[in-house]
């Protein structure tokens, strides 16, 4: 389905396109979270509506290792898919981006604060869909990472093994790509240029 096509309904609240997405702090961004460590629910934003939707059941015993959702009024369109790869298109999502923090976040549809310290250059099914990799703004444990490479690589390829398999399916081809990760600095071109694309299809 493709999500940016969809006319959204102004009146009622709307996480994706009722949401500011920057902060009064450089770098920092707010995240609405869909999925928290422990769902083995797959959930999503419904694009029409706002409401947090089942999108499908977890599909192996593999549960994403921090909070993961999306950060609003962006699109992966033309511009982002060219930031991950020249001549791509983006999927028509929200730019999705994964939360490290020290303590468990346990309930999804909240809003929080993120730095951005770096992503995954990720594919789906031909189409750019990359992952922002953030830390939540002023956690005592990782507050401090100011880039993917302070990140333990343990926890990255704890994540990076969660969005190669959680569209895995017993007889069909895998349709993610991880074509590699990308530092700060890449990560915020990607963020920039998911609102240029959101503001070109939705202004």
């Amino acid at each position: 389905m493709d999500h940016s096509k969809h006319n959204f309904q102004p009146y009622k609240p709307h996480p994706w396109h009722g949401i500011e997405p920057a902060t009064n702090h450089a770098g920092t961004v707010r995240a609405f979270i869909e999925v928290t460590q422990y769902d083995r629910i797959k959930f999503e934003v419904d694009p029409d509506t706002g409401y947090l939707c089942v999108d499908r059941p977890q599909r192996n015993s593999s549960l994403p290792p921090v909070p993961y959702g999306f950060i609003p009024k962006t699109l992966c369109g033309s511009k982002t898919g060219n930031q991950v790869r020249e001549g791509v298109e983006g999927d028509g999502d929200a730019l999705d981006i994964c939360v490290l923090c020290e303590h468990e976040i346990t309930r999804s549809e909240v809003v929080l604060n993120a730095r951005i310290v770096g992503g995954f250059l990720t594919f789906d099914s031909g189409m750019a869909d990359p992952k922002l990799i953030a830390v939540l703004d002023g956690d005592l444990l990782w507050g401090n990472i100011q880039d993917l490479s302070d990140v333990p690589p343990r926890l990255i390829d704890r994540l990076e093994h969660y969005f190669r398999q959680y569209k895995v399916e017993r007889g069909r081809e895998n349709p993610v790509e991880i074509e590699g990760r990308c530092d700060r600095k890449k990560a915020m071109q990607l963020l920039e240029a998911s609102l240029e694309d959101y503001t070109k299809q939705f202004a």
